[in-house]
């Protein structure tokens, strides 16, 4: 069965005339009378009654129809949508991320993004993972670029790929030096992580209590920056994602295992809500970036 074929059935359906139906779908009154006989066979029912010079369509016609019509109105929706992307984009992105992905990741985003589709508008903001849950499910937000949440209620989390988190130190650290380090051996070592109530924080304690270790946490920090710069100057280490270190040469970052802390980055949809063109564009133009070789290579041990 060709898309044609159900073309022709609906024309005909409609108009319960083969002149008529013909003219509808440019063919000649023959082939159309071919191509339906083609398609009765094909799924093995009549569709039509044919009475002297009248057209009836039949009871399976009828409960066909109303699928055929469907098809077809999805079919010419769908290339509508294709033509419209290629004219270029237009409307309004409300973005929220983390500081982590805000740094590099985003910004690349949205500058393919303007690149292919200059029309659009963005909004890109900065928050905490659970503001970003809950300004999705409000309708503040129309995606989230996030690590996976504890929780998920009415959102949809589709994983990017898996993030390793590391211990980063200044040059002048005890540590700087090790190749890798047991999780273990920061038993008592001082720290500065995210405060308690941060998805990461809950997931850091969780495996220090599996390999029975307690960090000396000294400072809490809600934000990277501030972190990071805190680590530079002191003695104090910190556990942070991978990528929130490449590009700092004045640091060093530390692989950690048994276990190794993990975060799962991802995309944050809110469930059952139909996505616009330029979400659906900007959600490629993520995957794409989040799966190339500049996300995906190993740490540099420089680092």
């Amino acid at each position: 069965m060709e898309l044609r074929h159900l073309r022709y059935f609906v024309a005909l359906a409609e108009c319960l005339n083969f002149t008529r139906a013909a003219e509808r779908v440019h063919i000649t009154q023959s082939t159309l009378s071919h191509q339906i006989r083609q398609l009765e066979e094909e799924i093995g029912e009549l569709l039509f009654e044919r009475v002297g010079k009248r057209v009836l369509i039949t009871e399976r016609g009828e409960l066909f129809l109303s699928y055929a019509a469907k098809a077809l109105k999805e079919v010419d929706q769908g290339v509508a949508a294709l033509k419209e992307s290629a004219r270029g984009l237009t409307g309004k992105l409300r973005i929220g991320s983390t500081h982590t992905f805000n740094q590099g990741f985003i910004p690349e985003c949205i500058a393919t993004l303007l690149v292919r589709h200059p029309t659009v508008k963005v909004a890109a903001s900065e928050f905490t993972a659970d503001d970003i849950g809950e300004r999705l499910a409000s309708g503040a937000l129309d995606l989230g670029i996030s690590y996976r949440p504890r929780t998920v209620g009415d959102l949809w989390f589709e994983p990017l790929y898996n993030e390793q988190m590391v211990l980063v130190v200044s040059p002048q650290h005890p540590l700087a030096g090790r190749k890798r380090i047991r999780l273990v051996e920061l038993h008592r070592q001082p720290l500065v992580l995210l405060p308690e109530a941060f998805a990461t924080r809950a997931m850091l304690d969780e495996c220090f209590r599996a390999c029975d270790a307690e960090p000396l946490v000294v400072v809490e920090m809600n934000t990277l920056a501030p972190m990071l710069a805190l680590v530079e100057r002191t003695q104090i280490g910190a556990i942070v994602s991978e990528n929130a270190v490449r590009d700092r040469s004045t640091l060093r970052a530390v692989p950690l295992e048994s276990p190794t802390p993990m975060r799962t980055p991802g995309i944050l949809w809110k469930r059952d809500v139909d996505k616009t063109a330029p979400m659906r564009a900007f959600a490629s133009i993520v995957r794409a970036i989040a799966l190339s070789s500049r996300l995906r290579r190993p740490s540099d041990s420089n680092h």
